[in-house]
C-alpha cells in the first residue's frame, strides 16, 4: 500500500509541474503553445512509448472486450475536452489557481466514479474517504476565494469589471473542465484491469501494463482535442504562427510538457494496481490529482504568479493548500483500512 501511495505522489509531481514549460515559448498564442503539445502527448509519445516497450502490443490491443473498449473510447473522449478547457483556464487565472480549481473538482466527482464500476467498499472505509474528500472540498473552495482576491488585488490597465469577468470565466472553464475531465477516471476503472491481464499475459512487467491503459485513453481523448484545435487555429489564422526562429525551442519545451503528463499518468496507473482493483481507482486518483494541485500552487508561486497578491489572498491559498493535504492524508488512512 505504501508503494502505491508513493507512487501516486510521485505522478501528482510530474503532473503538477508539465505545465511549466508553457511560460517559456515564445512568439506562439495560446492555441499554437497547447496544440503542439497535445499533438505531443496524445500521440506521438504514447505510441512510441507503447510499440518500443510493450510485448505484442497489437495482441494487447485484440484482447480488449468491445464494450469495455467503447466505454474507454467515449470517456477518454470527455476527458480530451476537459483537458482542453483546461489548459483554457489555466490562460485565464493562471498555474496556480487553475490547478487548483480544475484538479480538485477531478478529485471531488473523479474520485467517486470508479464505485459504480467496482462497487462500494466497507462503510467505515468509505465514510473515511468521503471525509477526506469533504475536507479537499474546504480547500479547493479556500483555493477559489484566494484566486478572486489575488485578482481584485492585481494592477493592470484592464478595467476591474473585465478582469473580474476574465476571473470568473475562466474558474467556471475550471470546473466544468474538470467534470469533463473525470471520464480519465471512469475509463481507468472501465478498461484497466482487463488491459493489465492482457498485458501480463503477453509476458510484460505490470508497469508496462500502464502504458497500454493510458495509450487508450490518450488516443481517444487526442482525437475530440485535435479536430478542435484545428478549428481554432484556422478560424483565428494562426497556423503562421509556427512559423517563428524559436520553433525549435517552443518544440523541446512542449515535449517536455508531454513527456511529463503522460509519465504521470502511467505511474498514476501502476500505482492504480498497486493500491489494488477495489480502491486503487478511487484513492489512488485522489493523491494523484492532490499532490498534483500541491506541486502546481508551489510552482506558481515560485514563478511569482501570486507577487502582488495581499496577504489575504495568500492566507486562502495556504488555507487551501493546507486543508487540500490533511484531505489526502485522511484518504489515504481510509485505504489503509480497508
Amino acid at each position: 500500500m505504501i508503494i502505491g501511495v508513493l507512487l501516486a505522489i510521485l505522478a501528482g509531481l510530474l503532473l503538477g509541474l508539465y505545465a511549466l514549460p508553457e511560460k517559456f515559448t515564445k512568439d506562439f498564442e495560446f492555441e499554437n503553445t497547447w496544440s503542439m503539445f497535445f499533438a505531443i502527448n496524445t500521440f506521438v509519445v504514447p505510441n512510441v512509448a507503447a510499440f518500443l516497450l510493450i510485448d505484442g502490443f497489437s495482441d494487447v490491443l485484440a484482447a480488449i472486450p468491445s464494450s469495455a473498449l467503447i466505454t474507454m473510447i467515449i470517456c477518454s473522449i470527455l476527458w480530451g475536452i476537459g483537458a482542453m478547457m483546461w489548459g483554457k483556464a489555466i490562460n485565464h487565472i493562471g498555474l496556480s489557481l487553475g490547478f487548483s480549481i480544475f484538479i480538485g473538482t477531478i478529485i471531488l466527482v473523479g474520485s467517486l466514479l470508479p464505485f459504480i464500476q467496482v462497487g462500494l467498499p466497507k462503510t467505515n472505509v468509505l465514510l473515511t474517504i468521503l471525509a477526506g474528500l469533504g475536507v479537499v472540498l474546504i480547500g479547493v473552495m479556500a483555493n477559489g476565494r484566494a484566486g478572486i482576491i489575488r485578482q481584485k488585488d492585481e494592477e493592470g490597465t484592464e478595467t476591474e469589471d473585465k478582469k473580474s469577468g476574465s476571473m470568473i470565466t475562466g474558474i467556471a472553464i475550471a470546473i466544468i473542465g474538470g467534470l469533463l475531465a473525470t471520464g480519465f477516471s471512469y475509463a481507468y476503472a472501465a478498461g484497466g484491469s482487463i488491459i493489465d491481464e492482457a498485458s501480463q499475459a503477453q509476458g510484460n512487467e505490470p508497469w508496462k501494463s500502464a502504458i497500454a491503459v493510458m495509450y487508450v485513453i490518450y488516443m481517444a481523448g487526442g482525437v475530440a482535442i485535435a479536430l478542435y484545435f484545428a478549428q481554432q487555429l484556422s478560424a483565428k489564422k494562426l497556423w503562421g504562427k509556427f512559423k517563428t526562429p524559436h520553433l525549435g525551442k517552443n518544440i523541446m519545451l512542449t515535449s517536455i510538457m508531454g513527456v511529463f503528463n503522460f509519465a504521470a499518468s502511467v505511474v498514476f496507473a501502476y500505482a492504480g494496481f498497486k493500491l489494488g482493483k477495489e480502491l486503487g481507482g478511487t484513492v489512488g486518483y485522489a493523491i494523484f490529482n492532490t499532490a498534483c494541485v500541491v506541486t502546481a500552487i508551489i510552482s506558481g508561486l515560485v514563478t511569482k504568479e501570486w507577487v502582488k497578491a495581499s496577504s489575504k489572498a495568500k492566507n486562502f491559498l495556504y488555507l487551501g493548500l493546507t486543508c487540500m493535504v490533511i484531505g489526502i492524508i485522511i484518504i489515504a488512512f481510509g485505504n489503509g483500512i480497508g
